[in-house]
């Protein structure tokens, strides 16, 4: 009998995900036609399905990690994959209001190699339409009216919460000195990981799962979701512009106190303390002075920011965040054990975590 290693490396990760974005599709851009305009015409540029002048588009619509979990969990209560689609299409929908707000927050210009909406459409649409996705999110859901949909829907605003309080932590957060390691990891697990662990539910969920074994999948998602974001992390200060969509040194930029900045400020020693000074005298700036089109940094040059990657680096805080996505990527997988789920399902959940921590992107 082949290892679950085995079973896990013999699933193609690409199907999978594509397998989610095509049953996904459809029921998206039907519930994104229901929006006023010009706000549908604004979410279709942002998922990629137009360009800013109104034309189709084969745009970099993301990953799709999400819908091939939601429709994924549906399998492991034993239903078929489609009864997770309206479970797919919310989380997808949540995920990008999020994703909508937070560039504008944060001031990103690019997202998936092109201009964010609030630089193409405004701040104004971005909010409006962020807030519409969110809505059209429950209304998916419940009109599935049942029982399951109700729980479903419970599960979602959960972790839509939780996802907004990872967010103003997220934020909060930059103008701080210090910030531990277990707040990082808080923060990251409210901002990230409920979202997947409510993807890796709630097609369970709908599919008649009982709590037991939807918590059980849970927890991979939400396990899932913190190595997600720790190797987001290192993206964000290591990655490949032309893999990440995003400026050189993004989160740096940014001043965020993502894990491997963290880490390393908690390390100790010369490269540690050096770390601290630069990063004490960036904060010296009144917040509420931030734009979506300006930064103190914006006169910083690409040396200076390599010059912190690089203490970071020296300070350890690359490799601990590299053992962080491992060791988170080993406890989702184990949370699994208990859920009883056909074996090529299980491969498949655990291929998709493998996925979330080689990936380049």
């Amino acid at each position: 009998m082949p290892s679950a290693e085995a079973a896990a490396d013999a699933v193609d990760v690409t199907a999978l995900l594509e397998r989610g974005r095509t049953l996904a599709t459809p029921v998206l851009k039907k519930a994104v036609s229901r929006l006023a305009p010009p706000m549908d015409t604004v979410a279709a540029y942002h998922f990629g399905w137009i360009d800013a002048a109104g034309n189709p588009s084969d745009g970099d619509g993301g990953k799709a990690v999400r819908p091939a979990l939601a429709v994924l969990s549906a399998q492991a209560a034993g239903a078929s994959p489609e009864v997770g689609v309206p479970g797919a299409v919310a989380v997808e929908l949540v995920h990008n209001f999020s994703l909508l707000h937070d560039d504008l927050m944060d001031g990103d210009e690019q997202r998936r190699h092109r201009d964010t909406v609030w630089k193409v459409h405004g701040p104004a649409q971005a909010i409006l339409v962020g807030d519409a996705l969110f809505a059209l999110a429950n209304e998916v859901l419940l009109e599935i009216a049942s029982v399951d949909a109700g729980r479903a829907t419970r599960r979602l605003t959960t972790a839509s919460r939780a996802l907004i309080d990872g967010q103003a932590q997220d934020i909060s957060y930059e103008h701080r000195e210090r910030v531990s390691v277990e707040e990082c990891l808080e923060m990251e697990g409210n901002k990230t990981g409920a979202l997947l662990a409510c993807a890796s539910s709630i097609g369970a969920v709908l599919g008649g799962a009982n709590d037991r074994d939807a918590d059980a999948l849970e927890k991979y998602g939400y396990h899932l979701g913190l190595a997600f974001q720790a190797v987001d992390d290192l993206l964000g200060i290591w990655g490949d512009p032309e893999s990440t969509g995003k400026q050189t040194w993004s989160d740096l930029r940014q001043r965020k106190k993502s894990l491997p900045v963290v880490a390393a400020l908690a390390a100790g020693g010369s490269a540690s303390e050096r770390l601290a000074e630069l990063l004490a005298a960036d904060a010296r700036t009144d917040p509420d002075e931030r734009t979506p089109s300006a930064s103190d940094l914006d006169t910083f040059s690409e040396a200076e920011f390599a010059a912190r990657a690089a203490l970071i680096e020296k300070a350890g805080g690359r490799e601990w965040t590299t053992e962080e996505a491992r060791r988170q990527h080993t406890v989702a997988l184990e949370a699994l054990d208990s859920v009883q789920m056909p074996d090529q399902v299980r491969a498949q959940f655990a291929a998709l975590a493998d996925f979330v921590v080689v990936r380049k992107r």
